[in-house]
């Protein structure tokens, strides 16, 4: 597939790279022709330098003959007017568009192709919002993925000494949570992920992926550590996008304290939010995270747009007593170096967006994907067409489908109802959604083969 990507930031180089991972032909386009370099030296893609709105340069890149354009710059009109050209002059048939401002949200007919002519919008600080707030629902989970429109969850949890599955193979769920269907889906330890039987014994320190409907979530949690009690104080650093959607999401419900350094912010963020107490200063001075006894608070969020000041605010959170901090990392080193020591979970912007972007560039009928242990991981719900001769899965027991190893089929929503799938004896059947675990990305071309139906079908 030939993929255009207007921007080279954060966003812009994790889907450059995990595209290119997947032999794609992928050309970027920036202002900065140094960033573009460092690209060019890291993944094998083309760049070209210069305005992303203009038609002259998507022409030099190859809009022309372009598959799906990527406008993910950080200006909302450069994208906008990127995919109108992109349709009006080469028509590219699938545009996506990073939007910041939520206008477009409500306003969706400016997007349609009579207009800017957007494909499909997305936002990566309402995504990072949103995957903030499941981490305060489930204060015990490194990650929550959402499939069958929140009827199930696929959520990674550190297993902890003194946890009842600890020391236990992973067999002894089923007589442990009897009246739940709940499946693992994988276990890493020491960052790699075990070759997984009803025999593997869970240690202390794994990080286990677990599939159970929404309901159940906490029950199964609780089997691999101990309960945290219910977040109700929130500290969040930073008054930025993310920092104000996240207010604004969870104030009505919990006690929320913002801290920003502008002073002109500030009197913006009072204006917008209603509860919550806006403060002026720097989250990082030990004086004014005692003030505010950040020793009683139950998270701390560092989501400012400077990847050390997250870092130090949160560290420092966590050593004057925070119960549990989460920090904004952009740069990638930083996050796997920070993530499940001092601070808690390392959430990076580009990462969390990833997925939604994945969602369309992903061969056969798909439904959802979710980018998992920093791009590292995938869950993908894809969609069974055909019947027992167009199709590799239709008709099948899961046990019957040529998997590629470390792929595992954990869930099947059908017909709108979400099926938990602990057997390898369930039959799909055509339209089934079907969420697959990947514990490495290069299984995907496998997975997306498996998927496709035969040509004599349609």
């Amino acid at each position: 597939m030939k993929i255009l990507i207007l921007g080279a930031g954060q966003v812009g180089a994790s889907v450059a790279e995990s595209l290119v991972s997947e032999k794609n032909d992928v050309t970027v386009v920036d202002t900065d022709a140094e960033r573009l370099k460092d690209l060019q030296n890291q993944f094998d893609l083309r760049t070209v330098a210069g305005n992303a709105a203009q038609p002259e340069l998507l022409a030099e890149a190859g809009a022309a003959d372009t598959d799906m354009l990527f406008a993910v710059t950080a200006s909302d009109e450069t994208n906008l007017v990127a995919c109108k050209v992109g349709k009006t002059a080469f028509n590219i048939p699938t545009r996506i568009a990073r939007l910041r401002s939520s206008w477009f949200q409500n306003h969706p007919e400016l997007l349609a192709e009579d207009c800017f002519a957007v494909s499909h919008a997305i936002c990566p600080e309402q995504i990072v919002t949103e995957y903030i707030e499941k981490l305060i629902e489930f204060p015990e989970a490194l990650q929550v993925a959402e499939f069958a429109g929140g009827k199930i969850d696929l959520v990674a949890v550190r297993a902890v000494e003194g946890g009842p599955m600890v020391r236990h193979p992973v067999g002894d769920l089923v007589d442990l949570l009897p009246n739940i269907d709940v499946k693992i889906a994988a276990i890493y330890r020491n960052d790699r992920p075990l070759e997984l039987t009803p025999e593997t014994v869970v240690q202390a320190g794994d990080e286990v992926f677990f599939v159970a409907a929404s309901a159940h979530i906490r029950e199964v949690m609780a089997e691999m550590r101990h309960r945290d009690r219910p977040v109700r104080r929130v500290i969040i650093a930073g008054g930025g996008n993310i920092g104000l959607r996240l207010a604004r999401a969870i104030e009505s419900r919990l006690n929320v304290k913002v801290i920003e350094r502008a002073k002109r912010r500030c009197e913006f963020l009072a204006g917008q939010l209603g509860s919550t107490l806006v403060l002026n200063g720097d989250a990082s001075n030990e004086d004014i995270l005692s003030d505010e006894n950040v020793d009683e608070t139950d998270l701390f969020v560092a989501v400012t747009n400077d990847d050390e000041n997250n870092i130090m605010s949160a560290l420092l959170a966590k050593r004057m007593g925070a119960r549990r901090v989460i920090a904004l990392v952009n740069r990638r080193a930083y996050g796997d170096l920070m993530q499940g020591g001092q601070i808690d979970i390392a959430i990076s912007p580009a990462h969390a967006t990833l997925g939604s972007l994945l969602e369309y560039v992903r061969r056969g009928d798909v439904a959802a994907v979710h980018s998992l242990r920093r791009g590292r991981a995938e869950a993908i719900e894809l969609v069974a067409h055909g019947d027992r001769k167009s199709s590799r899965v239709v008709g099948r027991a899961i046990r019957e489908l040529d998997l590629p190893p470390g792929a595992t089929v954990v869930g099947i929503i059908r017909r709108g109802e979400a099926i938990v799938a602990q057997r390898d004896d369930h039959v799909i059947e055509t339209d089934d959604h079907l969420v697959v675990f990947l514990t490495q990305r290069r299984m995907i071309p496998k997975i997306e083969k498996l998927f496709e139906v035969s040509v004599g079908f349609f």
